[in-house]
């Protein structure tokens, strides 16, 4: 396979693109397979068409949400091929949370996991004892000024998803049940109280710049309450200050559970004039040999349990990885089905607007239910669940 050259598309922060770059160099020395990588920005990951990038790429990083959109396209290649059933059930074993099962739809498994996150807490450990562990002292922080959060469209839905989650009445994904109208007036009005408390910036910022600003020399924010995790910011002298990662702080009594799952997976273009080697590849990178070795070491967030189990792994970035480790056990899968992307953008707008005006909670709530009922084309059209 020496003369086969493959082009990739990730995203453009080192968590997302020195792995990629670091493991295939030895992919090449392996195969004698070439990987070019190119990344795009986060936000543009977090929107970007998957139907537009197929036909120009052999592998793309997605994010699970993405997958009713993408295979309504037939944009990807099923990645549960016949003869590999052993590796699939190893990748299923070492699946942190319900990272591997978020990629699997319609009986069909569409990528694997080599990056896992969701929404965790960050905070400075030369500034704090401890991050706080309930929502009270996230608020007595706030009235301090140390306070930041990420609400940059979609965040602010997933700021949302997540306080839902915590209280036990996570969104489902059903049209007309999606969130409980009680709950979600209740998570919205903790959303009003701790806005009101931070810089009105947190709307425009997404969790890289909050946590850019946290890291900052001078800085006097202590903490991020409910953030995606990013290990890049735990490892010494990645920036000014180390930050340090916990679970999120509870508001109800079922722990840190409900959390907004995150993280990436590694697939395969339908299009791909190669596909068979850019399968052998996302099979190997998302191994638990590859994950706890140097993906980690490259600075990327594995996705296999194998590297959030490891000493070694845990001790270059501050233990991010078992100080969270309860909180993606938890975590929670956002719908899937084609439409809700689209979704996803118009809620996180809707709660935004509603926290700029001051609507009425209830208001917003009923608009969150008539968005989701109107992201699915037709009765059944988003399809099963596997």
């Amino acid at each position: 396979m020496s003369d086969v050259t493959l082009k990739g598309m990730t995203w453009s922060h080192p968590r997302g693109y020195d792995p990629m770059v670091a493991c295939s160099a030895l992919w090449k020395h392996r195969t004698g397979v070439t990987i070019e990588w190119d990344k795009r920005s986060l936000q543009d990951f977090e929107s970007f068409s998957v139907e537009e990038l197929a036909p120009a790429y052999d592998l793309i990083v997605i994010d699970h949400p993405h997958v009713g959109q993408i295979t309504a396209e037939n944009c990807l290649a099923p990645l549960d091929v016949v003869g590999r059933e052993a590796e699939r059930a190893a990748l299923a074993a070492g699946s942190v949370g319900r990272s591997y099962p978020s990629y699997n739809w319609q009986g069909r498994q569409w990528a694997f996991p080599i990056d896992t996150a969701s929404q965790v807490q960050a905070w400075r450990p030369d500034m704090l004892s401890a991050a706080p562990a309930n929502w009270s002292d996230v608020l007595d922080l706030a009235r301090q000024g140390r306070v930041l959060l990420p609400m940059r469209p979609p965040h602010s839905l997933m700021v949302f998803y997540t306080l839902s989650g915590n209280f036990g009445r996570p969104a489902v994904e059903e049209p007309g049940a999606h969130v409980n109208p009680d709950m979600g007036s209740r998570v919205f009005e903790m959303m009003r109280e701790v806005a009101a408390l931070v810089d009105p910036a947190c709307l425009g910022m997404d969790p890289i710049d909050i946590l850019e600003q946290m890291a900052r020399s001078g800085s006097r924010i202590a903490c991020a309450p409910l953030i995606y995790g990013y290990v890049s910011y735990a490892i010494a002298g990645f920036r000014s200050n180390r930050l340090a990662f916990a679970d999120i702080p509870a508001e109800g009594n079922a722990g840190p559970v409900g959390s907004a799952l995150g993280g990436t997976g590694i697939a395969v273009s339908a299009f791909s004039k190669a596909k068979q080697a850019a399968i052998d590849f996302a099979y190997w990178i998302a191994s638990g040999e590859v994950q706890r070795g140097p993906y980690a070491s490259a600075g990327g967030q594995p996705g296999h349990a194998a590297a959030w189990d490891d000493a070694a792994v845990n001790a270059a970035t501050g233990n991010f990885y078992m100080d969270t480790r309860a909180t993606l056990e938890g975590a929670w899968v956002r719908p899937r089905h084609d439409g809700y992307m689209t979704f996803q953008q118009a809620a996180s707008d809707r709660i935004n607007l509603g926290l700029t005006e001051k609507h009425d909670a209830g208001r917003v709530v009923a608009d969150l239910n008539r968005l989701f009922v109107e992201s699915f084309p037709a009765p059944g059209a988003a399809g099963g669940e596997s």
